[in-house]
């Protein structure tokens, strides 16, 4: 692609990257920029380059938060006795835009995929577990994605926290096995939460 100056053609390979955007839709994205003012690229790139400044996660959760404990955790609204266990913050954002569950969430950042070289320890199973042995947890609710992995991992912390004698639910069958949470509409996960059964 000689023809197409290499600042555009940096700009398509770096869009391209991004997770979704193939390689049509990266140089539709690069040509709508050319079209914007200087000022609005500028604020693109200055809020893409302090996206992660001051981001931490959660002491509590592990959701990404500005403090040491995140708002939902910081919420004494909130029951503390219910944990709803998520793969990643963007599952934690669909559950809540739902409004219907009002307990504490737990931040896995992945599931257990041996063929992708994640185990436990790259998970935050260690800090779930330790919160269940604290004693003030009731229920443990899995909202993981219904695939072969989401299952494992699922499996594999049931394993450490049923001697706690902690109820363990999952979410229910509302989401098609094989979907991901963020995909799907605030009444499917509403229903999904309040029908959720016994794992």
């Amino acid at each position: 692609m000689n023809f197409i100056p290499k600042s555009i053609q940096r700009a398509i390979e770096a869009f391209s990257k991004l997770p979704g955007i193939g390689s049509k839709s990266a140089e539709r994205l690069v040509f709508y920029l050319l079209k914007k003012p200087t000022a609005d690229l500028q604020d693109l790139g200055q809020s893409i380059l302090q996206l992660k400044e001051g981001l931490h996660y959660c002491d509590v959760c592990k959701n990404l938060a500005t403090e040491t404990r995140c708002e939902i955790c910081k919420n004494e609204q909130r029951s503390a006795r219910v944990i709803c266990v998520v793969e990643d913050s963007l599952d934690l954002i669909a559950l809540e835009k739902t409004g219907s569950f009002k307990g504490l969430y737990h931040v896995l950042h992945g599931i257990i995929s041996p063929i992708n070289g994640v185990g436990p320890d790259e998970l935050t199973i260690v800090d779930l577990i330790e919160r269940v042995k604290q004693g003030q947890v009731e229920e443990v609710i899995f909202a993981l994605n219904p695939s072969m992995e989401g299952e494992a991992t699922a499996a594999y912390i049931t394993r450490y926290i049923s001697p706690y004698s902690v109820k363990i639910t999952r979410i229910a069958r509302g989401i098609p096995v094989g979907g991901h949470l963020e995909y799907a509409d605030n009444q499917t996960l509403k229903r999904a939460m309040e029908g959720r059964g016994e794992y």
